[in-house]
Formats: C-alpha cells, sequence, structure tokens
C-alpha cells in the first residue's frame, strides 16, 4: 500500500506542476472579489473582442477584394462580348446591304426522296 503511494507520489511529480490554460473568450467578470482580478478580467475580454474583431475584419477585406476582382473580371468579359456582338450585328448589316454576296438557298427536299446523309453513303 505504501509502496503504490509512493509510485504515484513519485509519477506525479515527474510529469510536472500542471500549468492551467487560458482559453481564450469572454470571462464572467462578476465573479471576481478584488477590484485588480475584476479589472484584470474585463482588459482580457477587452483584448479577446478586439482581436476578434481584427481577425473578421480582415477576412471579410480579404473576401471584398476577391469579389471585386471577380468583378473587374466580368466586367472585361461583357466589354469583349459586346464587341463581339457589334462586329457581328456590322456584319449583318454589311450582308443586308450587299445583294450581290446573297448565297443561294440550299435545294429543297422532295418528300419522297432520302436525306442527304443516306444518299452519302
Amino acid at each position: 500500500m505504501i509502496g503504490r503511494t509512493v509510485l504515484i507520489a513519485a509519477l506525479s511529480l515527474a510529469a510536472g506542476p500542471a500549468v492551467a490554460q487560458d482559453v481564450p473568450g469572454i470571462e464572467i467578470c462578476t465573479a471576481e472579489k478584488t477590484m485588480e482580478r475584476r479589472t484584470s478580467c474585463l482588459q482580457s475580454n477587452v483584448d479577446f473582442l478586439h482581436k476578434t474583431i481584427t481577425k473578421l475584419a480582415a477576412d471579410h477585406q480579404q473576401k471584398l477584394d476577391a469579389a471585386n476582382r471577380q468583378i473587374d473580371s466580368l466586367k472585361t468579359t461583357i466589354a469583349a462580348l459586346q464587341k463581339i456582338t457589334d462586329d457581328l450585328q456590322a456584319n449583318q448589316k454589311k450582308a443586308a446591304a450587299s445583294p450581290s454576296n446573297k448565297a443561294e438557298p440550299p435545294p429543297a427536299v422532295k418528300e419522297g426522296s432520302p436525306p442527304a446523309k443516306e444518299i452519302a453513303k
């Protein structure tokens, strides 16, 4: 029995002192009795909130920057597509204005004749 107690005591001393970890977050400061501890607790809460706000502001700024880059990219794409559309409309107007460039319509398919794909076989 004494051997077990000595063994447990030796193992607990070998492990070193247990250090309490302060988990960051909002603490309830009204439980503190002394003014110094209460002030320290409140300051800890202020520091935590300040760090949280700074981190969130940076995250949201990154998201806004990414969204603005995407908007600029989409604006560039829209401008390119608008130019292509304008070019196509100008070409259609030129084609409609010059009747000599009109292509002959494809020959009409008779009801009894097989489709063009079957003729090629």
